[in-house]
């Protein structure tokens, strides 16, 4: 995929007083729910992981929210105007199976053995290198993708409201830093509730007027079906083996490098997110987190991917060299033709309550990780716990920092959702090799895990920079190579560390319990909380309805 970041300059919208008027009173929202959540902020764990007390409908909706980041929004729709109804597969493919997943098999050991962070747990199952290193690589992975979400706040006002990028950037650092110091993770996640609302409320306007203005479904499928052929509707044409089609990837590879590799990669072992499911009140309500959000991740790609291909009757050339308009360009557009002001105010908002959503969630996490799994073990050990609050809050301030300066690193790519799938080939599917093998594996020994994340990464590493972008084997895209990166990683991660396991010791059998499936802690043993019972409250009927329901949603789409 091969669409440019910037947009077209003439996209400039016609806000008025209203409309900073909705701007304003939600900044200042943002910054009261940071103060009213200082006060709640007495220890380390109240910082850090909201003193594991949340409920579950908090945590879901704030874990959906950190999720939908602008990058999701305007990547997708630009997807969309793209390759039609492709863009189905990063959802119903590419994140339900992996979400529920992670509720029903992963978060009773996450969430059973206490720790605060995904990182802590390769301590806890392999040892002190392990651990070392996935929290160097996930510390480093946050901040780049907090300055993908920076950088792509900064395109989209500089475009809409003429605001110059340094003072977008500036002013939404200074906002996700405040509200995140004053109230640590609490403050976060229920910013993101709120922002939540605030990105529906921004979206379903334009899906609405954009579908009337193209004479509905039937008007949308009938133009695009008769301007790009009948592959472009559905969600599986021309993905046979052996067969071309824009992504560069076929069903097998959709299914093996986006559905399980990449997909589990990132939501099984991304600080992130897990650390929402982290903070909830109890294991059941840890468990319903990605369950709860699994139900509106199914249908918010229609409210991505409709104005996309809206985008795409009402500019027929759009992202080619007969239009001035980009594939990026898609969303703003409509907000600029069919948006009246006030509600121009409340999409503007949802923007950027999008570009601070994902902002905030990735700083959240690196403040985390960088002060409970380097700073407080390897640097400045053994001291009172509000030292480490205090240098949570610091770290939080250097995090926004260098989010500032990965913003322009981001500028260099041609392609923000590519330059993320990248980034998540490089450090999350090494990630969840390790986990994978390690918690339904006894005999991973403890030395295995460091060199599986060795291995993991530097073959997703040399498979793009060298085999595709030197041209060894010819990938026809980018996101193609970023499957295939990802099928090298998984793949090289898991032979090194079963190698490695084979000629070292393992660890020792009653240190592995809650660790390993098949053994529980304490922590998993709890029994449920009163109003758990309830069967919408039973974490196996919620992930199955979820996956039922997003199969389903194929059919429509699949002749």
């Amino acid at each position: 995929m091969q669409t440019p970041t910037y947009l077209a300059a003439e996209l400039r919208l016609p806000t008025n007083w209203l409309d900073y008027t909705i701007l304003g009173i939600y900044f200042v929202v943002v910054l009261g729910i940071g103060f009213a959540a200082r006060r709640s902020v007495r220890t380390s764990l109240d910082f850090f992981l909201s003193g594991r007390s949340l409920p579950a409908w908090v945590t879901g909706l704030a874990f959906i929210a950190a999720n939908l980041g602008a990058t999701e929004i305007l990547g997708m729709a630009a997807n969309s105007a793209q390759y039609g109804v492709y863009t189905t597969h990063w959802y119903w493919i590419g994140a339900i199976p992996a979400m529920v997943f992670l509720g029903l098999v992963m978060m009773p050991f996450y969430y059973g053995s206490k720790v605060r962070s995904v990182p802590e747990f390769l301590l806890l199952r392999f040892d002190k290198a392990a651990h070392l290193l996935s929290s160097i690589l996930f510390a480093a992975a946050a901040i780049l993708i907090a300055g993908v979400n920076l950088y792509a706040l900064a395109i989209v006002v500089e475009a809409l409201l003429g605001w110059p990028q340094w003072v977008a950037i500036v002013v939404a650092g200074f906002f996700v830093l405040a509200y995140i110091t004053l109230g640590g993770l609490s403050s976060a996640i229920y910013n993101e509730v709120l922002q939540f609302f605030v990105i529906l409320a921004a979206l379903i306007p334009i899906t609405v007027l954009g579908l009337k203005s193209v004479g509905g479904w039937d008007g949308l499928s009938d133009s695009l079906t008769e301007a790009r052929g009948d592959d472009f509707m559905t969600a599986w044409g021309g993905t046979g083996i052996g067969s071309d089609n824009p992504l560069g990837a076929n069903w097998l590879t959709i299914i093996l490098g986006l559905g399980f590799v990449l997909s589990f990669g990132y939501w099984t072992t991304n600080f992130a997110e897990v650390q929402r499911a982290l903070s909830a009140k109890n294991l059941s309500a840890a468990q319903r987190t990605p369950l709860i959000a699994a139900f509106p991740k199914i249908f918010i790609v229609f409210l991505v991917m409709i104005p996309g291909l809206v985008a795409a009757v009402l500019v027929p050339r759009i992202g080619t060299g007969g239009s001035d308009l980009q594939y990026n360009d898609a969303i703003p557009y409509l907000m600029q033709q069919l948006l009246p002001n006030g509600v121009l105010g409340i999409a503007v908002t949802g923007l950027l309550a999008a570009f601070m959503a994902g902002m905030a969630a990735n700083v959240s996490s690196f403040n985390t990780v960088f002060t409970a799994d380097i700073w407080a073990k390897y640097v400045v050990k053994h001291r009172e716990d509000a030292y480490y609050v205090r240098f949570g809050r610091l770290i939080t301030a250097v995090g926004v920092l260098a989010s500032i300066g990965t913003a322009f690193l981001a500028s260099s790519f041609s392609n923000i959702m590519s330059y993320l799938q990248t980034l998540f080939s490089f450090f999350n599917v090494p990630m969840f090799v390790v986990f994978i093998i390690g918690m339904f594996w006894k005999r991973a020994s403890m030395k295995s895990g460091f060199w599986g994340l060795i291995a993991g990464t530097t073959a997703a590493m040399v498979n793009y920079f060298v085999i595709y972008k030197q041209g060894i084997i010819d990938i026809p895209s980018d996101q193609g190579a970023n499957f295939v990166s990802a099928i090298a990683g998984f793949v090289a991660g898991a032979v090194v560390m079963v190698a490695v396991s084979l000629f070292t010791a393992p660890k020792p059998a009653e240190e592995l319990e809650g660790l390993v499936y098949g053994t529980r802690s304490p922590g998993m043993a709890e029994p449920p909380a009163e109003g758990d019972d309830a069967w919408y409250r039973k974490p196996a009927l919620l992930g199955w309805g979820a996956v039922i329901l997003a199969a389903a949603c194929y059919i429509p789409f699949s002749f």
